[in-house]
């Protein structure tokens, strides 16, 4: 949502701004200064809003002063182009300032303050500076905000916090009026992470408590397998990211998912790169427009040049998985880069590259589109080949290059033996623009001014990131309206688009006996069990008013139940029942550590289902209907046996997933993953070769295997990519 604005002339503009815009009102949000015509060509006035630039005159024409001198410089003129502009604005900054365009950074919301924290700007701004004791950024120091603006000039964040459309915009229209004080008025641009898809075992959207529309996870998008919806979830996540005043997206992940145990899969959109490269050629024009203007929200694809070729799941958060495998000959050009072509060719504004490097002793090559062995085995934000000839060069991309967040520091791979300056010049020399999850711009700076870095291509780099702002028109209007922000959130429509996502995301995989859809005439006179099975509630971690165990949570998840289903009669004893519903939410790996041993894919004790428990409800229950959550292609070889009908999920609302079970939603998902057979098919041997190659999607892997790859059950269907049954009408 933008604001509405008012028409003045520009003489009228030039004499409101002569009168008392001085002193704290500059500052104010009540002291706005809004100008607007057609703006069809360079001859007509372009809308724009201050805070406490003046304004200048040209040619009847009406400009901010941003660098308050008095004069319009050029980069200060909507009538040329964003390239012009940034060109520019670099022949104007100091090393220092250009350091600060280098680097993006977490930075926390006043709101978040604990007690006793400082803040400012009546409480929207936090002051605190602490060091990071854990997480990515361990060791790190935090700084004011301030500081980070005025003294480090950082001027891209990134936000993290779950607050209303409202709280976020206030926020980033107080960092843009600090921003716009600056020597050079140089304008904010935060990022955040996808906000518009559900990541735990919530009942419906009434009980998410998340101020932002929530579809399924991405997989259940692949699994929806519907075209339109997803133009649909893009215009809604636009719609509120415009709202909040967030105008770039660090979104989203077009990996291929071929190793079955990379922890990040749920974050992508399967394993086929057709879907994947039709999903993101739909998302990104409706996110960004034809070409990256005022009402765009600038999209960063994600990880160049494809997270998925993973060693056996170990993932580059850690060592142990620091290294990209293409075991297969032409695996990189077959399943991996076609995504991020597709991307390129919708106008991504941005590439992010993953930690990883290329590994040409675990790697078939020469692997095209590269003619020999790869040049370098570094992180590819430090690969020349890989950033500046495969991504720019043959691939076409015009962007600017968004490194990963901590590549600088503790997940350099290849780059360790370097020190942090020679880091920091060796990402820009191979292309990268803008290095994620770190403040320490006095590095980047010292990268400039000892030489260590060409002039030319410290400029280069900076337009690259500067040009978008342009684009965006932040520097003309980096605010956006609170009124009826938070109204342009969580609409009817928007709800309701999500939910027929959350039940179109629904896999029927098994249906024995034609046992579902369970409709409300068998039901009729039946008890009824209903249990999620999963890992313990960390009550530390729980929002108030959420269960803070997992006892609780089933007893709220009954009496959800009984509200939508209120025929039912529902028993909290599983020994009295006729009839089990059981939601199965497998929990494996971690997201920043190793695990001791290859990741765990059976669903059983050992990931926090208890298939014991289930085994005996089995016993007493004339039907027992088993639904899975797939953030990972999990091994259901120990539940499917137990179960009359079984579905799958994908971080689905699981009221959409008992409306799906009883008919009141048809089935209609299909599998965007493959599920392995076995523990056998994912085996890995003493050299730590895989029995399935880890760089192959599942629908292609038994061609270089000699046993079955997808799981086939009692029923004989086969649990490949694209596999869903339907109900028989």
């Amino acid at each position: 949502m933008r604001k509405s604005f008012y028409l003045v002339t520009a003489a009228a503009f030039l004499l409101a701004a002569c009168q008392g815009q001085s002193g704290d009102d500059q500052t104010s949000s009540q002291s706005e200064t809004k100008v607007e015509t057609a703006y069809k060509n360079e001859k007509d006035q372009r809308q724009f809003e201050s805070r406490s630039a003046q304004t200048i005159e040209v040619d009847g024409l009406a400009f901010k002063d941003l660098n308050k001198d008095g004069e319009l410089t050029p980069y200060e003129d909507w009538r040329l182009t964003p390239r012009e502009r940034a060109e520019n604005l670099v022949s104007l900054m100091t090393p220092a300032e250009k350091a600060g365009q280098m680097v993006i950074y977490d930075l926390p919301m006043g709101a978040s303050a604990k007690e006793g924290e400082e803040t400012s700007h009546d409480g929207i701004l936090l002051e605190v500076e602490k060091v990071h004791e854990e997480g990515p950024f361990k060791g790190q120091t935090q700084y004011p905000t301030t500081v980070m603006l005025n003294d480090k000039h950082i001027r891209h964040f990134i936000v993290r916090e779950d607050k209303s459309a409202e709280e976020i915009a206030t926020w980033i229209n107080t960092l843009q009026e600090v921003a716009e004080e600056s020597r050079l008025g140089i304008p904010v641009i935060v990022a955040s992470n996808s906000r518009n898809e559900n990541d735990k075992a919530k009942y419906n959207a009434e009980s998410d408590n998340h101020h932002f529309t929530r579809f399924p996870g991405t997989l259940g998008l692949a699994a929806g397998d519907n075209q339109d919806m997803i133009s649909q979830f893009a215009q809604i996540g636009h719609q509120e990211f415009m709202a909040s005043n967030i105008r770039k997206g660090y979104m989203y992940m077009v990996d291929t998912a071929t190793d079955p145990r990379w922890y990040r899969t749920y974050g992508t959109f399967g394993e086929n790169p057709d879907q994947i490269s039709t999903y993101i050629k739909t998302i990104i024009p409706n996110y960004q427009g034809e070409s990256l203007n005022e009402n765009s929200v600038a999209l960063t694809t994600k990880h160049f040049p494809g997270g998925g070729a993973r060693e056996n799941g170990f993932d580059p958060h850690y060592e142990e998985g620091k290294f990209n495998v293409y075991a297969t000959e032409g695996s990189l050009e077959a399943y991996h880069l076609p995504p991020f072509q597709a991307a390129i060719d919708a106008g991504t504004s941005s590439i992010m590259p993953y930690y990883a490097i290329p590994s040409n002793d675990k790697s078939h090559t020469p692997q095209a589109p590269f003619k020999g062995e790869f040049d370098e085995e570094v992180a590819f934000a430090y690969n020349h080949q890989f950033i500046q000839e495969l991504l720019r060069d043959k691939m076409g991309f015009k962007g600017y290059v968004n490194t990963d967040t901590g590549v600088l520091d503790g997940m350099a791979w290849g780059a360790e033996d370097l020190n942090k300056v020679e880091r920091a010049a060796k990402m820009l020399e191979a292309g990268s623009s803008v290095v994620s999850g770190t403040n320490e711009v006095e590095v980047f700076q010292e990268a400039i001014e000892s030489g260590q870095v060409d002039e030319a291509t410290v400029n280069q780099r900076v337009v690259e990131s500067l040009t978008e702002l342009f684009q965006l028109g932040l520097f003309e209007d980096p605010y956006a309206d609170l009124e009826g922000a938070d109204d342009a959130l969580r609409t009817p429509e928007s709800l309701a688009t999500a939910k027929q996502a959350h039940q179109d995301s629904v896999v029927l995989l098994k249906n024995e006996n034609k046992t579902l859809p369970l409709k409300a005439d068998q039901t009729k006179g039946k008890k009824v069990y209903v249990e999620l099975m999963t890992q313990e509630i960390d009550p530390e971690k729980v929002k108030e008013g959420e269960p803070d165990s997992l006892a609780a949570y089933n007893q709220d998840l009954r009496e959800k139940i009984q509200a939508s289903f209120p025929d039912w009669e529902l028993v909290d004893d599983y020994t009295q029942a006729d009839i089990a519903f059981v939601f199965a939410e497998p929990v494996s790996g971690s997201y920043f550590e190793a695990t001791d041993d290859y990741l765990d894919l059976q669903v059983h004790q050992a990931t926090q289902v208890d298939t014991e428990r289930l085994a005996d409800i089995r016993q007493y229950v004339d039907q027992l209907v088993v639904n899975v959550n797939f953030d990972m292609p999990f091994i259901v070889d120990q539940v499917e046996p137990l179960a009359d009908a079984m579905t799958a999920s994908f971080d689905t609302y699981l009221e959409a997933i008992l409306e799906v079970q009883t008919g009141q939603a048809e089935a209609k998902g299909r599998l965007p993953i493959t599920l392995p057979a076995s523990n056998e098919a994912v085996a890995v041997d003493e050299n730590g070769q895989c029995v399935s190659p880890n760089d192959v999607p599942g629908y292609d892997k038994e061609k270089h295997m000699e046993i079955p790859y997808a799981y086939k059950d009692s029923q004989g269907n086969v649990y490949k990519y694209g596999f869903g049954l339907n109900y028989d009408k």
